[in-house]
Parts: C-alpha cells; structure tokens; sequence
C-alpha cells in the first residue's frame, strides 16, 4: 500500500510530512518551488557562511509546526473540520511566496509604493489566489474554493481567529521556525527556543474555538515563552540587523537604484542591457504596488514578472553590471560580488539634515577624487554612497494582541503578570539605535 504521505528530511525537524492531495500539489507548485531560490536571511550569508538556506525550508518547517500545534488542539478538545486543518497547512506553507530576491532586501525598492505602500503580505495573497483559481476556485476567501480558507487565514479574517494566530501572531509557526533556523544555519546559539515546550502548551480559549477564540499557553509555558521573546531580541541584534548586514543591503539597494536611474536617462550600456530579463522587468519602476489590487490592468504582469524573479537573476546580473560602462554602477555592483563592502557606524543620535548634507558633500568629494564621477553629478550620486537609518526592535509589543496565559482555574493573565515584570519590560522596550553607511576610506566630519 502507498504512503498517503510524502516526507522531506530536514535537519532542524527531522521528517516533516506532506500530505498527498492538495498540500503535495502545492509544493510542486511553480510559486512554491521558487522559494528554493530565494534565501531565507537575505545577505546574512555575507556575514554567517552557513546561512544559505532558503524560504522554501522555512515554509514546510512552518507547516511542521502547524502539523505539531493542530494535533496538540484537537487532543485538548478543539474539534476542527477536514477543510480547516488544511486550509491552516497550506496558509504556514504558502505564508512567505510573496518574498522577492534576498527577502527583505530590495522589497521595497523593487515594488515602488503606489497609493499604498508594498507589502511581501500583500504578494503572498495575490499568489495564493492566483494559485486558487489555477485549482478551480475563484481566488476569494468566499468563493469555496480549495484555497477558500487559506485566503481567509492570510488575510486575518477567517471567523475562528485562532487559526490566524497560528500564521501571524507574537507567537506563531512563523516566528518559531525562522528562530530555530536561522540559529541552527548561522551557529548562533541565543536563538535557541523551546518550541515543543510552546506547542505543547498551546490552547485555544474557549476551547470551542467559535468567533472571538484565540490562541494562548497554559501558565506553565510561560517561562518557555518569555525565552523565545528573549531569543527573538537577541537574534535580531547579532544577526538580522548586524552591521555587516545593513551594509550589504545598503550597496545592493545603491546598484539597484543606480540601474533604475540609467535605465529612466535612456542608457544604452550594453552590460545593463545583459541584465537578467525576469530583473529588468522592474527596472522601469511601472509595477507598482497598486498592481496588487484585483482587476488592475498590470496585475498579471506583475504577478508573472515576480514569480518569475529570484536570488539568481539578482546574482548574474550584478555580475554583468562590473562591467557596465557607468564608474558608479560598476562600482557598486563589483563591491557586492566582492563583499567589499561599505561600513556601518552606529551614531548617539538622528543626524538631521545638515549633518547628512556635510556628509555627503564629502562624498561627492570623494568620489570626484577616485574617478567615479563629475563633478556635476558627484551631489547626486553621493546618495548612493552616505545613507542614514534607524535599526529598530521591540521584541513584543504590548500594543497588539498580547500573549495570553490560561491559569488552572480558566482565567487569562498577560504576559506581564504571568513572568517576572522586569524581565517583561525589557522585552517590551524599544530600541532605535541609528546608524550610518558610507565606504570605509571616507571620512564623515564629526561621525564615530
């Protein structure tokens, strides 16, 4: 007799299921095979050399942990229909496809906010229902179709709004694959987390899980969890906004914008001209986030374009742009395929404005003198190589939905009164520490 599934091994969960059916159909699926392209930590490899594993990992460990939380629920009483289990299977799997190149890296640089800003959520729905009416469904969470409840899940509106919890919460499948993970890829042992100690713990309240029901943990989880939100603000600072890593965004968003603007000027260099054609479809800047709205003229064409976008054509055509006949393209694109990097200072403060223009009047200097640009142009280019930003964390957010605890009795606690009120208020702060990018022989007047 055959398996009625199929298992993927995976070093962080061991064997992870996939029924056959629908969930196998959508992991064969041309918008779930792509996240094999397309790595999980964005340009965290350029700092950890083990964090080349991709979003396509991530999205079956999600569906693992869904696997692990929905059989903890039902054994605790929460009955659930067929169409659910696998409608909340599929959202954990399909959670991230709408992530671009190097994930969160040029996600809104490639997508330019049109009325409203571009989010990768957004993305993630218009392919999951494209995905929907390729099945037979109409692509709506009210249509009945195979993806009808995913679609609901997704979007946050599903009438059990505990299965949203489980995809987008302070404490979902989401975050708890991607901390183990990114900890086990990058040899970071602070993301360390105790999820079977989470999962086990998991409940829903009322347990009929009826309109109004969320998802909380037992008090006795509550340690466990107040280690993951500890892991989670530890993780970001060592490695998802490490120094090395802001800057490497920084000079791929330079190469990036800098291709665009020759692009608007008409440039004929041929080397941008070899750009990879999944890239060089957004390098006009017409697709915009607008795009995403059902019924929009270019919403197929942006969806087309983007699923057929990846890490590679990323990768190859900042290999041909070394060679492009423009000083400041070259430059750039050659600093990123060699990790010859910018460097990032951390600053006391918010440099205002004319702190960033004494800045960059120094790089324009500067790059007149290396021979990468005019002096007419020098002030405009010097953007490209002086950016300013704000690193900001709160490892939880009082201000969502809070993590809830169920004491014996069947009574709520916040997270606050359940754990050591200190230990929560550091997890609550939050913290901006602003930073500034620039090459590293270039000397910013009064910068550290």
């Amino acid at each position: 007799m055959s398996s009625r599934f199929s298992l993927f091994s995976d070093p962080v969960h061991g064997f992870v299921r996939v029924p056959k059916g629908l969930l196998m159909t959508l992991v064969d699926s041309p918008e779930v095979q792509r996240l094999r392209r397309i790595r999980q930590l964005g340009l965290g490899f350029l700092v950890f050399p083990g964090a080349v594993h991709t979003r396509f990992e991530h999205g079956l460990g999600a569906m693992a942990l869904m696997y692990d939380a929905l059989d903890v629920l039902r054994e605790t009483g929460t009955v659930m229909t067929t169409d659910e289990v696998e409608g909340a299977l599929a959202a954990a799997l399909l959670h991230d496809v709408g992530h671009g190149p190097f994930s969160h890296t040029l996600e809104e640089q490639l997508v330019p906010a049109g009325a409203a800003p571009y989010h990768h959520e957004a993305m993630s729905r218009a392919l999951t229902a494209r995905l929907d009416r390729r099945l037979g469904g109409d692509g709506t969470p009210e249509g009945g179709g195979p993806l009808a409840v995913t679609l609901a899940i997704l979007a946050g509106t599903y009438d059990r709004p505990f299965f949203c919890d489980l995809v987008a919460s302070q404490l979902d499948m989401d975050r708890l694959d991607y901390l183990r993970r990114d900890s086990f890829y990058t040899g970071v042992a602070e993301g360390v987390v105790g999820v079977d100690r989470i999962l086990k713990t998991m409940r829903v309240w009322p347990r009929q899980g009826g309109p109004g029901s969320r998802l909380v943990v037992e008090s006795k989880g509550a340690y466990a969890v107040e280690n993951f939100l500890l892991s989670r603000r530890l993780m970001y600072w060592q490695v998802y906004l490490h120094k090395t890593v802001l800057a490497a965004d920084q000079v791929l968003r330079g190469a990036f914008a800098r291709a665009r603007a020759l692009v608007a000027q008409g440039s004929r260099d041929d080397a941008l001209a070899r750009t990879a054609p999944p890239l060089a479809a957004f390098l006009t800047g017409e697709l915009t986030a607008d795009a995403l709205a059902p019924g929009h003229p270019l919403h197929d064409a942006l969806l087309d374009a983007f699923s057929a976008l990846d890490d590679t054509d990323l990768l190859y055509s900042l290999k041909r742009w070394t060679r492009s006949g423009d000083a400041v393209l070259a430059d750039l694109a050659r600093r990123f395929v060699d990790r010859d990097l910018f460097a990032t200072r951390r600053l006391d403060a918010e440099p205002d404005a004319d702190t960033v223009g004494t800045w960059r009047a120094a790089a324009a200097d500067w790059l007149v003198d290396e021979g990468l640009a005019a002096r007419d142009e020098a002030a405009e280019l010097a953007r490209l190589y002086v950016t300013t930003g704000v690193a900001r964390l709160g490892a939880y957010s009082p201000e969502a939905r809070p993590i809830a605890f169920l004491e014996p009795d069947g009574a709520l606690r916040t997270l606050s009164s359940a754990t050591d009120a200190p230990a929560v208020a550091f997890l609550e702060d939050r913290v901006a520490k602003p930073f500034v990018v620039a090459p590293k022989g270039l000397s910013l007047p009064g910068a550290p």
